[in-house]
C-alpha cells in the first residue's frame, strides 16, 4: 500500500475529529506502518491532542516503536503523557509468556540455553551489523559486534524512562515535585519487580535522573565492554514548550529542596532494591564482597590462594563487574545529589516511620523535604560503598559536599548503632540475627574492618555497651550462611575482643559465651579465646626449668594466674555422664554430634595445658585437673561414649542407618585425641 492511501494519512484531521482519528489508529497500528506514524507525530498539534493515548498502544511494538515514543515525549502535552507513562512502568509483567515458552523451549530444543543465562552471559553470540549505512564505501563495510536483542519487557522500561528524561524537562510549574514523586514511586516499583538485565535498567535510571536534575557529568565507561552503555539511548534536543506551563511562574526555594530531597531519597532506595537482590553466585560472594576484598588488601597473609581472591574475581568475571559498574554509578550520582556521609549514616540510624497503610498504589506527593525519609538500609549501603571504594580503588570518599569537620566513624558508638538499627535484635531470637541478606551484612562488617584497619575502635561507654557490641558480632560468625562472611565476623569478633584492656571483662565475655551460647560454633570459638589469652599471658622462658614470672613492673594479667581457667573449668570440661552415657542411645547421637567440635576443641586446649609444663606451676593445672575431675567426668564420658557409637553403629545396631566414612572418621579422630590427652597427663607428675 502506497504512504498516502495508508489509514494513517488518509484520515488525519480536518477529514476526521482527533477522537475519531486515535480510534483509526488504534484498530490500523502495526509494525509495517510504525515510520508512517512516525511522520504524522512531527505535527506537534496533532502529538499534544492524541499523544498521551498512543503511549499504552505503542509500548507492545517495542522497540520498533522507540522513534514514536520519543515523539510523544517530546512533542505530546507532557502533564498528561508522564500520567501515562508512569502508569505503563507499573504495568508491565516481568514474568511474561515470553518467557515462560522460552522455558518450555529450552526443555525440548537441544543445546538451548535458559533465557536468565543468556540474559547474563557474556559470552552469549552477539549479532553483527554493518556500519552507518551499511553501502560498500571505504570506511563503512567493516561490521561491528552488537549486543543480543534485549527482553521486550526491558525495552519497555528502557523506552519509558527516555521518554520521562524528556517529559519532565519540559515541565514549567511551580511545584514539580509533584511529578516528580509521582514518577520516582513508579520507576522504583518497575524496577523492584524485574529479575533480569537489572544493570542496564539501572544505567538508564541513573540517566533520567541526571537529565530531570540538569546535571552534566557523564555517565561513566563501565570496567569491561558488556553491552550495559549501548543500552542508554540519547535524548533529542527538539522538545516543544508546555502548553500548560507559565514561564513566570518561579520555583521556591522549599520546592527545590523538596525536589532534591525526593532525589536523594530515591537514590537510597534503588540502592537497597539493587543490592539486596542481587542473585545468588556459585563460590560465595555476598553482595559486593567488600568485606572479602578489604580482608585481601589490608591482610594478604591471610588469603589461602593469592591467584584466587574476590578483588580478581570481581575484575574477571562479567557478573561480578557488572556489580562494580552499577555501584560505581550510584555512588557518582550520590555525590552529584550532594548525598553527604553525614546524612546517609544518620538515615541508617534513624527510627523508620512505616507510611499508613492505603488502597493506593503511590503516596501522596510531600509537602516539604522534611516528610521524605533516606531509605535506611539503602543509606547504609551508599555508605559502605562509598568507604569501601575509598579504599579498594584509592580514591577519596569525600565529595565536596562532605563537611570539613567530619567526625572519625569508629566501632564504638558508630559501628554499633549500626548494628543495633540495621540488624534484627537479638531480643527477637539468636536464630534471626544473620539471616538479614547477605548483601547487608557484608557491608556492615565491611565497615567493621575498615575500623580496624584505621585502628578507629573509639571508647565503649559501659563494659554492658561492650558486651552487647561482642554479642551480636559473635553471633553473626555462628548464624551467616556464608562461610566468608562467618570468617570476617569472627576476625572482628576476635580483634575487638582483644582490644578490650580490661582482662576482667574479657573474661567475663569469654565466660558468658561458654555458659550460656546455645551454638557449639560459637563455643569453639570462645575456647580458642582463652586458648589465646592463656598462651600471650604466659609466654615460656628462655632458661629450661625456669619458672616464668611477670616482670615486677607490669601488672600482672589475670590470664596468667590459676582463676581464669580455674572460673572457665566448669564450662571447658563439662560433665558429660548424663548426656552421653545416661541418655537413651539416640538422644546421646544427637547431642554428642552437635557438640563434637567443642569437645575436640576443649580436649585440644587439655592437651596443650598437660604438655606446656611451663604453665603447670604459674597457673596450678594440677589442681585444675583433679578440683575439676576432668579425667572422671569430661575424659571418661568422652571414651566410654566413642565406645558406645561405635558399637551402636555396627551392622543391626541402633545406629546403623547414622552409619558413613565421615562419621567413623569423626570418632577415630576423637579416640586418638582422647589418648593423646590421656598419654599427656604423666607430665603433671615431672614438674
Amino acid at each position: 500500500m502506497a504512504e498516502e492511501e495508508s489509514p494513517l494519512i488518509k484520515a488525519l484531521p480536518p477529514e476526521s475529529d482527533y477522537i475519531t482519528y486515535l480510534t483509526i489508529v488504534e484498530y490500523n497500528l502495526n509494525s509495517d506502518n510504525l515510520p508512517i506514524l512516525h511522520k504524522v507525530l512531527q505535527d506537534e498539534t496533532l502529538t499534544t491532542n492524541i499523544g498521551w493515548d498512543l503511549v499504552h498502544l505503542l509500548v507492545p511494538f517495542l522497540p520498533e516503536s522507540e522513534q514514536c515514543l520519543e515523539d510523544i515525549a517530546r512533542l505530546g502535552n507532557p502533564r498528561e503523557v508522564i500520567l501515562k507513562v508512569t502508569e505503563s512502568l507499573r504495568l508491565i509483567e516481568y514474568d511474561s509468556p515470553d518467557d515462560e515458552w522460552l522455558d518450555e523451549s529450552s526443555q525440548t530444543l537441544p543445546g538451548a540455553l535458559d533465557s536468565r543465562v543468556q540474559a547474563e552471559s557474556s559470552t552469549y553470540p552477539t549479532k553483527t551489523a554493518p556500519t552507518a549505512d551499511g553501502e560498500k564505501r571505504p570506511g563503512s563495510s567493516q561490521m561491528v559486534e552488537l549486543p543480543p536483542a534485549l527482553p521486550l519487557v526491558v525495552s519497555q522500561f528502557l523506552a519509558l524512562l527516555s521518554m520521562l528524561a524528556i517529559l519532565h524537562p519540559r515541565i514549567k510549574t511551580k511545584y514539580p515535585s509533584r511529578f516528580l514523586s509521582t514518577t520516582l514511586q513508579a520507576i522504583l516499583a518497575s524496577f523492584s519487580n524485574s529479575d533480569t538485565h537489572r544493570e542496564e535498567m539501572l544505567l538508564a535510571i541513573i540517566k533520567t535522573v541526571k537529565s530531570i536534575t540538569g546535571i552534566r557529568r557523564p555517565l561513566l565507561p563501565t570496567r569491561r565492554s558488556s553491552g550495559m552503555m549501548s543500552a542508554v539511548r540519547s535524548i533529542s534536543n527538539q522538545h516543544a514548550p508546555d502548553p500548560e506551563g507559565n514561564t513566570s511562574d518561579q520555583v521556591s526555594p522549599e520546592e527545590k529542596a523538596t525536589k532534591t530531597r525526593l532525589l536523594q531519597s530515591f537514590v537510597t532506595h534503588i540502592t537497597e532494591e539493587y543490592l539486596l537482590n542481587l542473585p545468588p553466585h556459585a563460590e560465595d560472594v555476598p553482595g559486593m564482597a567488600w568485606s572479602s576484598r578489604i580482608m585481601e588488601l589490608q591482610h594478604p597473609e591471610r588469603t589461602v590462594d593469592p591467584s584466587k581472591t574476590s578483588a580478581e574475581r570481581f575484575q574477571r568475571e562479567e557478573k561480578l563487574s557488572r556489580r562494580t559498574d552499577a555501584i560505581g554509578q550510584l555512588v557518582m550520582l550520590a555525590h552529584d545529589l550532594e548525598l553527604t556521609d553525614e546524612a546517609l549514616l544518620a538515615a541508617a540510624v534513624a527510627v523508620e516511620k512505616l507510611p499508613p497503610e492505603t488502597d493506593q498504589d503511590e503516596a501522596e506527593p510531600p509537602a516539604s523535604a522534611d516528610d521524605i525519609p533516606l531509605s535506611r538500609v539503602g543509606a547504609l549501603l551508599l555508605y559502605t560503598a562509598m568507604q569501601a571504594s575509598a579504599i579498594l580503588y584509592d580514591t577519596s570518599s569525600k565529595s565536596s559536599s562532605s563537611a570539613a569537620g567530619d567526625e572519625e566513624f569508629t566501632i564504638f558508638p558508630d559501628h554499633q548503632s549500626l548494628l543495633k538499627h540495621c540488624l534484627s535484635s537479638p531480643a527477637h531470637g539468636t536464630g534471626t540475627l544473620g539471616t538479614e541478606p547477605e548483601a547487608l551484612l557484608d557491608a556492615i562488617l565491611a565497615l567493621g574492618l575498615i575500623c580496624l584497619g584505621h585502628d578507629s575502635m573509639g571508647e565503649p561507654a559501659s563494659d554492658e555497651q561492650f558486651n552487647e557490641y561482642l554479642q551480636v558480632v559473635a553471633l553473626l560468625s555462628s548464624n551467616c550462611p556464608s562461610p566468608n562472611l562467618r570468617g570476617h565476623a569472627h576476625y572482628l569478633t576476635t580483634t575487638v575482643l582483644r582490644s578490650q584492656p580490661d582482662d576482667d571483662a574479657r573474661l567475663s565475655f569469654i565466660r558468658d559465651t561458654l555458659e550460656h551460647c546455645p551454638f557449639e560454633n560459637l563455643k569453639v570459638s570462645a575456647v580458642g579465646w582463652i586458648k589465646g589469652e592463656t598462651i600471650e599471658a604466659n609466654p615460656p622462658t628462655s632458661t629450661p626449668g625456669h619458672l616464668h614470672r611477670a616482670p615486677e613492673s607490669e601488672a600482672k594479667s589475670i590470664f596468667s594466674s590459676p582463676f581464669a581457667l580455674e572460673s572457665l573449668a566448669p564450662y571447658l570440661f563439662p560433665s558429660l555422664h548424663v548426656d552421653l552415657t545416661s541418655a537413651p542411645i539416640a538422644e546421646a547421637w544427637q547431642i554428642f554430634q552437635l557438640n563434637l567440635s567443642f569437645y575436640l576443641t576443649s580436649l585440644n586446649l587439655l592437651y596443650l595445658l598437660l604438655c606446656a609444663k611451663h604453665l603447670h606451676h604459674s597457673l596450678s593445672i594440677a589442681d585444675l585437673w583433679k578440683n575439676n575431675d576432668v579425667a572422671g567426668s569430661f575424659l571418661q564420658p568422652l571414651r566410654d561414649a566413642a565406645k558406645r557409637f561405635g558399637t551402636a553403629l555396627d551392622d543391626g545396631g541402633e545406629l546403623t542407618d547414622e552409619r558413613t566414612p565421615g562419621v567413623i572418621a569423626e570418632l577415630m579422630l576423637l579416640d586418638e585425641t582422647i589418648e593423646r590427652v590421656t598419654r599427656a597427663v604423666r607430665f603433671l607428675n615431672e614438674t
